[in-house]
């Protein structure tokens, strides 16, 4: 947990960027019913039934003190899927001139550096891996991840409604991400080490004196 919190206390340094990663589900549903466009004087009515149209995933990686992200959509979310998003994440330009990259992601059994063997050629596997600093989050504290409230914001402000095609998804999480990144939005984040050792006291091992 500390490791992650030191982490963030690091000033930004684009020869050593550090980048939150995180994936989320979206479930794909359209409507059963045509709505009733809003009139005057009347609300629009939508139908409670749905019929669902299966599921995609996005792969969230965001620089809080670059103020950017960038979001892929896939159907699948494998151990093949993550490790291509990481040579993407390594090989973008952004990151051309970077020594490392520090990726902060959570305990998920494809998130660890041999997905990068299972779908790459040992020489290519080897390097990605030696332009990354992988550091994880807790096990039962995924929300130390900065990627997660990143999240939370593209699922409030493209989805508030249905949405039944990957290709619908993808435009929404488009044009969103445009707009926050030419805006430079960062992350303000206010949990520290200290914090920590006050209110997760619990989760701190503890010595038996004898």
């Amino acid at each position: 947990m500390e490791q992650v919190l030191t982490v963030y206390h690091r000033p930004y340094d684009p020869l050593f960027p550090v980048v939150n990663m995180d994936e989320q589900p979206i479930q794909l549903i359209s409507h059963a019913r045509d709505p009733l466009p809003m009139r005057s004087g009347d609300t629009a009515k939508v139908d409670y039934e749905y019929v669902r149209e299966g599921m995609c995933n996005a792969f969230m990686f965001v620089q809080p003190l670059g103020g950017w992200r960038e979001v892929h959509v896939s159907k699948t979310k494998t151990a093949l899927d993550w490790a291509g998003y990481v040579k993407w994440l390594v090989n973008h330009p952004r990151f051309a001139d970077a020594n490392r990259i520090t990726l902060v992601c959570d305990n998920l059994n494809t998130h660890v550096l041999g997905s990068l063997y299972a779908a790459f050629a040992a020489e290519e596997a080897y390097r990605l891996m030696s332009k990354l600093e992988l550091v994880f989050t807790p096990k039962h504290g995924s929300w130390l991840n900065m990627a997660e409230p990143e999240l939370s914001v593209m699922t409030r402000q493209c989805f508030s409604d249905r949405v039944s095609s990957q290709t619908e998804a993808e435009r929404r999480i488009a044009a969103w991400q445009v707009d926050r990144n030419e805006r430079q939005t960062g992350i303000d984040w206010q949990f520290s080490t200290a914090d920590a050792r006050i209110k997760l006291k619990r989760l701190y091992p503890k010595a038996e004196l004898r």
